[in-house]
């Protein structure tokens, strides 16, 4: 369960995302976040249209040009009227998402500092008018509230105005009528007292300002022959403790005639051994005849009729529809009907169901079930759902009847399988976005496998002229497995089809044992052999595997061809990217320590995270450096990220050591440093701190050069950023002075050096940052000085983008009488 500011954050999301869809008679809203890093908005609260059907939108880029984008970047309302006006002024949407709907996107935010957008979307139809000027302002109303609202959730507990990618977004229901009506009640069974809520008196058709409290006046709207039954309900619930289920019939006015409807009466006594309580009854009393008649009439025809949530889940389905369908009940009740019914998981159904719900609008296709027995669907959306109708179809439809028809709706002239298209669209857009190897066949598996139907997704690379697995997803642990190793040259379908340059589609288990005599099949029934080579060089091989026999239509071939050349550059791109990135990875790590001295007395660890925004490396560097009177130590950050930046900071690494090895005080060193730097003109500036102490004097001089201030941690864990005298940036003027401070430093005390990676943020002052680092240090439980450097560092390794390089270096003295074993890790 949810507690805390998180809970609050939600109800205040729902809450606006409701208020702005019935607010202005919309269908569908949704609030987006921004990320932690500032790169993109992430999906956090929807009403009317679930998450799934978002599909890809769910976490969109920043610079997307994608209006609820647009609207956070720009802090404008982006409007679109209608269909023709998204297509003109959003080409991609319109392309990714081709459904006549009109949409408003505001900015979420409070004073100058944007934290998402609200958007809302409603049917249109072609030369629509939109909103209103009223209602966008209504909405960028709800916007500016629900942006105040979080700024100060934000200034209360001190949480970031921002969302995970991984959070499961808040979802709220488009309001329907209820099919059920329930109203409650408190019986006083020895007295006759009944108190009722508004509910129950409108369930009885009794005005709640004249009811008397009596259980003889409920008992009086009820058929006389009933009347005993009500009191042998009481009865029972006297004796047992409760009422299951007792069936009664109300008198029922409301269509001016008499008559009588049947509800359910449940209730139990109160749980004590008061007498009191063995006479009092609460319960409910339920009305489901409107439901339960809507039932028995559908039941009743023979077309098939079947009820989807919003996300495409089957609710409800009669049994004309599941005679058609060829089910029972229970196994497409709760489920996506693609799953139960493999027949109809082209695409395009999804298309279909997609296009209904977003646009508002009916649609019909056909599909055949196998072996020959065709099938026309109808699906008639509403915001809480759809109710589609299914019927057979007397003749086969000739070879130029498209397998889906939309004449219904305002998209017409959509091609045929653009649900397929959509998943291209999809996947050469997240192409662009994916870096690593690893992330590019991540992205080629969530978009194909959906695309095409299928279950199981190998990637192998050429190495040394053998394949070799990169990666595999799906639940047959050794599928493929005999195609790891093998040569280029063997006559195998994995090394054909990449040889060759030809894709190579298998439809059946006969088929590939008459290719290819002895291979192994296991479980899977078809396959797509895809060739990937990128500027005429081998890269690999994709393959696809389908748990059933899976026919490839010459618009599917087409398709996966043309993919495999987009995946070859991809994936050779992200390749390429690997290898620099571990070699200018391997290049900064040989220029930090690998291995800290051991100096009695004094405990020290250092850890390193290199930025993640690009393969560029970064200047930061720490260093331990024993003296013939002590130790001294440093931490520095040279500006900017390329080779210049590393090399200069191995110079300047260099020096620190070579001044302080002759016996340099801490402003010498610095001093020295300065003049080093400026000879060298590299055209860059640093800063540093080097800290001189003695492990047995309990005090220390330090000097600064425009560095981050250290922390220290004394021994009761009162924690303070200390106040040095500050010298200038290294590299600014070859006079400049570095005066140094005396620090006390008591046994038992931690001293952290940092670099500015691990406290700044983006839009936040640094000394928010330095403060939330201090807290951290005082009260992060650690037995050891590694456990608290992991700790220290836990949210900064747990994310995935880090603008900047982060060094941290913690130094613990030993306490009174306290024998230190020296731990000097570096990670």
């Amino acid at each position: 369960m949810i507690v805390g500011g998180a809970a609050e954050r939600e109800d205040l999301l729902a809450a606006a995302v409701v208020e702005a869809v019935e607010g202005t008679g919309a269908y569908a809203g949704s609030v987006f976040l921004r990320s932690s890093d500032r790169r993109s908005i992430v999906l956090a609260a929807t009403c009317g249209v679930p998450p799934s059907l978002l599909g890809g939108w769910r976490l969109i880029p920043v610079s997307s040009p994608i209006p609820v984008a647009a609207a956070f970047s720009s802090g404008r309302t982006v409007h679109l009227a209608d269909a023709e006006e998204t297509t003109r002024r959003y080409p991609q949407l319109a392309v990714a998402l081709p459904y006549a709907f009109g949409s408003c996107s505001v900015p979420v935010g409070s004073g100058e500092e944007t934290f998402g957008a609200l958007a809302i979307v409603w049917a249109a139809s072609p030369g629509g008018e939109g909103m209103s000027k009223a209602q966008r302002r209504h909405v960028r109303t709800i916007a500016d509230r629900l942006g105040a609202a979080l700024s100060g959730l934000r200034a209360r507990t001190g949480d970031p105005v921002e969302c995970d990618p991984q959070t499961t977004p808040v979802e709220t229901p488009a309001p329907s009528a209820p099919a059920v009506r329930a109203g409650l009640f408190e019986w006083d069974l020895a007295t006759g007292a009944v108190t009722v809520d508004d509910e129950l008196c409108a369930i009885f058709g009794i005005d709640p300002s004249a009811f008397d409290g009596r259980a003889e006046t409920l008992a009086s709207f009820l058929r006389p022959g009933d009347r005993a039954a009500l009191r042998a309900a009481a009865r029972a619930a006297a004796a047992e403790g409760r009422i299951k289920a007792w069936r009664l019939r109300i008198r029922d006015r409301r269509d001016g005639s008499e008559g009588y409807r049947t509800v359910e009466l449940w209730g139990r006594v109160l749980e004590d051994d008061s007498t009191r309580a063995r006479t009092h009854l609460v319960g409910t009393v339920v009305d489901a005849q409107a439901g339960s008649a809507a039932v028995a009439a559908v039941e009743r025809l023979r077309d098939g009729l079947f009820s989807l949530a919003p996300d495409g889940r089957v609710t409800y389905a009669n049994h004309s529809a599941l005679r058609l369908l060829g089910v029972h009940g229970n196994e497409l009740l709760g489920q996506f009907l693609p799953d139960v019914l493999p027949w109809l998981s082209d695409p395009e159904v999804e298309y279909r169901h997609r296009s209904a719900m977003i646009s508002q609008a009916p649609v019909s296709f056909l599909a055949c079930r196998p072996p020959n027995r065709w099938l026309a669907f109808s699906l008639h959306p509403e915001a809480d759902g759809i109710t589609g109708r299914v019927v057979p179809v007397g003749d086969a439809p000739s070879s130029t009847t498209p397998s889906a028809s939309s004449a219904e709706t305002a998209t017409d002239a959509t091609p045929a399988r653009l649900g397929v298209m959509y998943h291209v669209l999809q996947l050469g857009s997240a192409l662009t976005e994916a870096v690593t190897a690893r992330e590019v066949c991540e992205v080629i598996s969530d978009q194909l496998l959906p695309a095409f139907g299928g279950q199981q997704l190998a990637i192998y690379v050429v190495r040394d002229a053998t394949m070799h697995l990169l990666f595999h997803t799906g639940h047959h642990e050794d599928f493929l497995d005999w195609l790891e190793g093998v040569p280029l040259h063997a006559r195998l379908p994995g090394t054909e089809t990449l040889t060759s340059g030809t894709p190579l589609f298998i439809e059946s288990q006969q088929d590939l044992s008459q290719g290819y005599p002895g291979i192994p099949a296991g479980d899977v029934r078809s396959w797509a052999y895809l060739p990937l080579i990128a500027s005429s060089h081998p890269v690999g091989t994709c393959v696809l595997g389908f748990d059933e026999i899976h026919q490839f239509t010459e618009r599917d071939r087409g398709v996966l061809t043309a993919l495999a050349g987009l995946i070859a550059q991809a994936l050779e791109r992200a390749r390429l990217y690997d290898s620099e990135f571990a070699l200018a990875r391997g290049l900064q790590q040989a220029l930090l320590p690998h291995r800290l001295p051991v100096v009695p007395g004094i405990r020290t660890v250092a850890r390193y995270l290199p930025g993640t925004s690009g393969m560029d490396i970064g200047g930061d560097w720490y260093d331990v450096i024993p003296t013939g009177d002590g130790v001294s130590l440093v931490i520095g950050d040279v500006e900017g990220h390329s080779i210049a930046a590393a090399a200069t900071m191995a110079q300047l690494r260099s020096a620190v050591r070579a001044f302080a090895a002759v016996g340099h005080t801490p402003g010498d060193v610095m001093a020295g440093v300065n003049r080093t730097l400026i000879d060298l003109d590299p055209g860059l500036l640093a800063s540093c701190c080097y800290i001189h102490l003695e492990p047995h004097g309990h005090h220390a001089y330090a000097v600064t050069a425009g560095h981050l201030p250290p922390l220290l941690r004394r021994p009761d864990a009162t924690t303070d950023a200390l106040e040095l005298d500050i010298g200038p940036l290294l590299g600014v003027d070859r006079a400049s002075a570095y005066p140094a401070t005396r620090i006390n430093l008591p046994p038992g005390s931690v001293l952290a050096l940092y670099t500015d990676g691990l406290v700044e943020e983006r839009g936040a002052d640094i000394d928010v940052g330095i403060d939330r680092l201090r807290a951290s240090l005082a009260h992060a439980p650690a037995d050891t000085p590694d456990e608290l450097a992991d700790r220290l560092l836990h949210n900064a390794r747990g994310s995935s983008y880090r603008a900047d390089d982060i060094a941290l270096l913690l130094t613990e003295l030993a306490g009174h009488g306290a024998e230190v074993i020296p731990d000097h890790g570096v990670r």
